[in-house]
């Protein structure tokens, strides 16, 4: 298979995306959770691949998930003021599986709810369903309850997750109930076929320096990388395969030293002298580094696992001076 390589700046183009406001229970009646009709597809394991050292100049795909769906629809089932597409795409949500993300607002202020839309990275099987299933179960925030969607799923009263066509699917918002997101789940069963595929490696020479170290946590190469950059304009990394991913990213807070206090006392951290502070949790391999009053940087291996700390120690060096020029 031939791995087309595009720049980070690229992903905007491919993940245009918009939606409106809070939910209200009161707002359109919606149906319990009901079957969708989807055409039968071959479902194939993701295949292990080596990262084109060859970029192209841009994505071509502008034809986005988030464009195709009715922003009425996602308006009146969530009961919101607006749902509008957000012009700059949020970065890759880098967890397992690792989801592309486009986003509507749902209100008219810069720091409104949203409606976050999400197609897996990499192929998806019924196997990567129900890993997800119970990776959730085993820390829910709220009960899932089974959804009848595509080639079946489970959702809350905030989010659904749900596999089509070989790629998982997740939509996730504001509390609204399971049988809104079946709707909402719906609308993207409609409009998903023939959504082509983004390109594998999605790119920033930045992170391609850490590239040896990040690929030695996940103890295999990565079959896709996910670098691009937070709405602050802080640096992302990812890493990514089917079962495991490793990234950085950085977050700004008003007193980023008093929130390093829990995790310099706990007794799994160990110290790495790297920017103001910096911890290796031994227990997670999460690895957090004040950088100044006002940054945290969090290189996060996913999924959780007692790591060797030097691993964790080497790619922190590797990627930490992005975030302290």
């Amino acid at each position: 298979m031939r791995i087309r390589r595009v720049t980070a700046s690229a992903l905007t183009v491919v993940l245009l995306a918009g939606c409106s406001g809070p939910s209200d229970e009161t707002s359109p009646s919606v149906p319990p959770l009901v079957s969708v009709s989807t055409a039968p597809t071959t479902e194939t394991p993701t295949p292990s691949v080596t990262p084109s050292a060859t970029p192209s100049e841009t994505s071509k795909v502008a034809d986005t998930l988030c464009v195709r769906m009715n922003p009425t629809l996602v308006q009146t089932t969530l009961g919101v003021p607006v749902a509008n597409i957000q012009p700059k795409a949020p970065p890759a949500e880098l967890d397992i599986p690792t989801y592309d993300v486009c986003q509507f607002s749902l209100s008219a202020s810069p720091n409104g709810p949203v409606l976050r839309v999400g197609v897996s990275v990499l192929p998806a099987t019924q196997a990567t369903l129900a890993a997800t299933k119970k990776a959730y179960a085993a820390n829910p925030r709220d009960p899932a309850l089974p959804a009848k969607v595509g080639q079946g799923g489970y959702g809350t009263k905030t989010f659904i997750v749900f596999l089509l066509g070989g790629k998982m699917y997740k939509l996730s918002g504001p509390q609204a109930t399971p049988a809104k997101y079946v709707v909402l789940a719906q609308e993207v069963v409609r409009q998903a076929p023939g959504l082509p595929d983004a390109d594998r490696l999605i790119t920033r020479s930045e992170c391609d320096r850490s590239t040896a170290a990040a690929e030695k946590v996940l103890g295999v190469p990565a079959q896709a990388r996910r670098d691009g950059q937070t709405l602050a304009g802080d640096l992302v990394c990812g890493w990514v395969t089917s079962t495991s991913v490793i990234s950085s990213s950085a977050r700004r807070e008003k007193d980023a030293k008093a929130l390093m206090a829990p995790i310099r006392k706990a007794a799994t951290s160990q110290s790495i002298p790297l920017g103001d502070e910096g911890y290796v949790d031994t227990a997670t391999g999460r690895t957090t580094i004040r950088v100044g009053d006002d940054k945290i940087v969090d290189l996060v291996p996913l999924p959780a696992r007692k790591l060797n700390p030097d691993l964790m120690t080497q790619f922190a060096l590797s990627v930490v001076p992005r975030y302290t020029r």
